[in-house]
């Protein structure tokens, strides 16, 4: 086996949320793994400052603040990239928001901005950096789209997170959708579905692991390394020929547990 077979060494990576959380996680991952990676979010400082930290090891990050929630947004940052690299070869658009509200209270913003942020965004986003990604691509080095689903987009959560649960779901198949056609491309669109991994956008997992780790098949809450081989993995020489997939990174919620 290659020892080339997981390196990211010489290739380009934008990750979307990448300040904190899972998106942090793979930001690490990747430049661990030899990439160069720009990373996005909302908070100008934040993303600065996640920048200067996750390079701070010898790698190369570089900040990119953008809000992607609108179509404008999305063109802004492919137009900010473009200012530094011409081509890309791995975009993860990880970026997203949940909202919580029971059903006769659920309101028309929580659906709109949670609906803009995870799906559309991951849409018009691969759209405007297309041409990057295209620049990049080939037969045998094909350029990656990786989508970070959730796995309450595979099985309801009990939560009355409405629009946050249709919009991962969406995803699911909308990654299915864009990788049937990029493929032509030579572009390789997949998807992961995290479960309970510690971030501000999961409290319960952050400040409950252990009552959260009794709930799942493997005993315990995602850690960074189990997030980042599967990015690492579909954003490779490893995953060139999953196609389409989502790969559910979630100690065996989704597929293991007869629970919801």
């Amino acid at each position: 086996m290659s020892t080339e077979l997981f390196s990211l060494k010489g290739r380009t990576a934008l990750i979307t949320g990448g300040s904190r959380g899972i998106g942090r996680m793979i930001a690490a991952g990747f430049i661990a793994a030899g990439a160069r990676v720009y990373i996005s979010s909302r908070k100008a400082g934040a993303c600065d400052a996640a920048a200067a930290e996750l390079s701070a090891g010898g790698g190369v990050c570089i900040s990119l603040p953008q809000d992607v929630s609108t179509v404008e947004g999305c063109n802004l940052l492919a137009q900010a990239y473009g200012k530094y690299e011409t081509s890309l070869d791995i975009l993860v658009n990880n970026a997203g928001a949940a909202w919580l509200a029971e059903f006769d209270q659920f309101p028309e913003a929580g659906w709109d901005k949670v609906m803009n942020l995870n799906l559309k965004s991951p849409f018009f986003l691969t759209q405007a950096l297309a041409p990057a990604l295209r620049a990049s691509a080939s037969h045998e080095k094909p350029a990656k789209v990786i989508n970070i689903a959730s796995i309450d987009g595979i099985r309801p959560n009990p939560q009355e997170t409405y629009s946050y649960q249709a919009s991962k779901s969406g995803l699911i198949h909308l990654t299915r959708r864009m990788a049937g056609r990029l493929i032509e491309d030579n572009i390789v669109v997949t998807a992961i579905a995290p479960g309970a991994f510690a971030s501000e956008m999961n409290t319960v997992a952050r400040d409950q692991a252990e009552a959260t780790a009794k709930r799942i098949p493997s005993r315990r809450i995602g850690r960074d390394e189990d997030m980042q081989g599967v990015a690492i993995y579909l954003a490779s020489r490893a995953g060139d020929y999953a196609v389409g997939i989502t790969i559910a990174v979630d100690g065996g919620v989704a597929y293991a547990s007869a629970a919801i």
